[in-house]
Order: C-alpha cells, then sequence, then structure tokens
C-alpha cells in the first residue's frame, strides 16, 4: 500500500458500520491494557479469612502494618564495606573547579573567602 493510502482507507473504514465495532472493540482493548492496577479485589487476612469487600481489605492492611511495626527486627551488626584506614583526603577547591570545567555548559563559580 502506498504511504497516503493506509490513512484514507481507515478514515473511510470509520464510516463504515461493519467496520465501526472493530475500531471501537481495538480502542476498548487498548485503553484497557493501559490502565494501571490501583487496587486489589481480596486480602488474606491476619486470621487467614480471605476478604473481599473494601472495609476488610481495609482493616487487613492496618492490621498487617501494625503487626510490622510492633515487631522487634533483630539487627544484623556486620559491615560489608571496607573501612579506609588514615586520615581522610581533602577536597581541595581547584579540584572542584577542575571537575566542573569538564561538564559541559557550565562555568564554575569559586567562593574566595
Amino acid at each position: 500500500m502506498q504511504r497516503g493510502l493506509f490513512p484514507q482507507q481507515c478514515a473511510s473504514d470509520l464510516n463504515n458500520p461493519e467496520h465501526q465495532n472493530e475500531i471501537f472493540q481495538m480502542k476498548k482493548q487498548m485503553v484497557k491494557e493501559r490502565q494501571d492496577i490501583t487496587g486489589s479485589n481480596c486480602l488474606k487476612g491476619v486470621s487467614g479469612k480471605v476478604n473481599t469487600d473494601k472495609n476488610g481489605i481495609k482493616d487487613s492492611q492496618k492490621q498487617y502494618t501494625e503487626k510490622g511495626m510492633n515487631e522487634e527486627n533483630e539487627r544484623d551488626y556486620t559491615i560489608l564495606a571496607e573501612v579506609k584506614d588514615g586520615p581522610v583526603d581533602c577536597i581541595m577547591i581547584d579540584e572542584v573547579a577542575v571537575a566542573l570545567k569538564k561538564i559541559k555548559g557550565i562555568k564554575p563559580q569559586v567562593c574566595q573567602g
């Protein structure tokens, strides 16, 4: 098909009652696929009972949150990062100015004082 012919054919199909239903079904499917999931239909409560109504789901979420907030979590005190021995290096103003010059479009403003 030619490039300009396809849009004309789609536009003419809108006026054809046989093709209107197909186009509206495609549009409906596209809208449904792009919808965000904003909530759940059911949630199992702390007691094990499945809640399907909005208030039951809200109560279950509140119970789970309270349960998580009230529990004491064990803390692991192991540190995986290496500890640097010796004095901390001091960053000089000249080093910052050179680094800023390397970034395009930004002129360094060095504070003097």
